[in-house]
């Protein structure tokens, strides 16, 4: 199976789509930043970065409790 930029391969029990979209987001905007070092994209780039950190925090309480 195949979504975005990535190949969904046989991740951790946690790995999901929406980690793959996390990580597709990512990388679309680092190629972006790539042709426009602009300091929008870097935000960007780092807000989809906290986005994730958080999606997993979650994640992770989910599954301890």
């Amino acid at each position: 199976m195949s979504l975005g930029l990535h190949k969904l391969k046989q991740h951790k029990s946690w790995f999901d789509e929406e980690c793959l979209g996390f990580l597709d987001q990512r990388k679309q905007d680092k190629m972006n930043w790539v042709q426009d070092p602009s300091q929008s994209i870097v935000d960007n780039i780092n807000n989809v970065r906290s986005e994730f950190s958080r999606y997993l925090r979650k994640k992770e309480e989910i599954s301890e409790g």
